[in-house]
Parts: structure tokens; C-alpha cells; sequence
């Protein structure tokens, strides 16, 4: 099993955009316009007004649930994710060590397995320390066998476990909701 300390074999930045297809208009549109990046130096650098960041939608197969946070900046319920730290180039090690961070799941795992999902060009408000930009944000899935050890990073940004259709009820973003509608095709895929 591959854990949150790491993953076997991580695919670069490069490889996983040219194993990903696209489903849909947006993505494909979102998709041809970030392939450039993936040979810049600051492809990942949060001071450029187009950048990467990873993410992951945590799931818990035997229960078809998901685990959502809430994000007090975005001011909505999403996966857990963010920016690479310096020095880090590797999207699905990035998703993972996001994921131990914001729930303290030490046992997750790509799954199925470590395909990019979804790729979601975002838009990030201003802030007072930063302004208007984009995310290029790289989505997998990550499963835990563990779902009752998830905790809070910190008390403001709380967890749920919810269905499908509840987490997609409870966010606001119609990009997350179609993370949430792909992956529950692949809960609901005979094993």
C-alpha cells in the first residue's frame, strides 16, 4: 500500500497530463491551456497568476462515503488540498501529504489507483496578502480504511463525511461536483 508519507512511483507533472483525458468541453478547454506549464520552471510558484496545486477528494469505499473540509478563505465545503511545498514537484505527492495534513489520515492511498481524476482550472479570490489568480488544480482520489481517525487540522476548518449526494448538496462549486459525480462512478464500478 502506498501511504501518505509517499507514493511508488509518482508520476510527473508531464507524464500525468499526458496519461489524463479530458471528459467534457471545460476540461478539455482547461487541459490544452495548462499543458504549457508543465515544462516551466514556476509551473507551481503560488506568485504566478496561472499555477498548479494538488488535491484529493478522501473516500472510504465500503461505506461509498467522502470526506469534505471546510475551506475558510473559499468560504465553501471542498477536498483537501493546496500548494506544493518548495522543492515539491510531484502532484499525487502532493494531494497525499495535503490529505495527512488536513485529516491526519496516515493510511491513504491512491485509488483505484494513482490516475489523475479530474483536472479544474479554479479562480482564487484576492486576498489581503495576495491577488486574484488561478489554480490548475490536480484532482485524485485517495481512500482510507481508517475514516473515524480523521481530525481537523485546526477548529476552523472542520471535516464531514458525507454521500455523494450529500457533498454535493453541501458544496457550492460545480467543478467539485462533477469530482464528486466521477467519483462516484468509480464507487459504484463492480469491484
Amino acid at each position: 500500500m502506498v501511504t501518505a508519507g509517499g507514493a511508488a512511483d509518482s508520476p510527473g507533472l508531464a507524464e500525468l497530463l499526458a496519461d489524463h483525458r479530458p471528459q467534457g468541453p471545460t476540461e478539455t478547454a482547461d487541459h490544452e491551456r495548462v499543458r504549457h506549464l508543465t515544462g516551466a520552471a514556476d509551473a507551481w510558484d503560488r506568485g504566478t497568476p496561472l499555477h498548479f496545486t494538488a488535491s484529493a477528494l478522501i473516500v472510504h469505499p465500503p461505506t461509498r462515503r467522502v470526506l469534505l473540509r471546510w475551506h475558510v478563505r473559499q468560504r465553501a465545503w471542498l477536498q483537501v488540498g493546496g500548494h506544493g511545498d518548495p522543492g515539491e514537484i510531484l502532484p499525487l505527492d502532493i494531494a497525499l501529504r495535503e490529505g495527512l495534513e488536513e485529516t491526519g489520515l496516515t493510511d491513504l492511498a491512491p485509488w483505484p489507483d494513482a490516475a489523475l481524476v479530474h483536472l479544474a482550472v479554479v479562480p482564487v479570490p484576492a486576498s489581503p496578502v495576495e491577488p486574484a489568480h488561478e489554480h490548475a488544480d490536480l484532482r485524485f482520489l485517495l481512500a482510507t480504511g481508517t475514516p473515524e481517525r480523521a481530525r481537523p487540522e485546526n477548529p476552523a476548518a472542520p471535516l464531514e463525511w458525507l454521500t455523494i449526494a450529500e457533498a454535493r448538496q453541501r458544496t457550492t462549486e460545480e467543478n467539485l461536483r462533477e469530482t464528486l459525480d466521477r467519483a462516484g462512478r468509480l464507487l459504484d464500478a463492480p469491484a
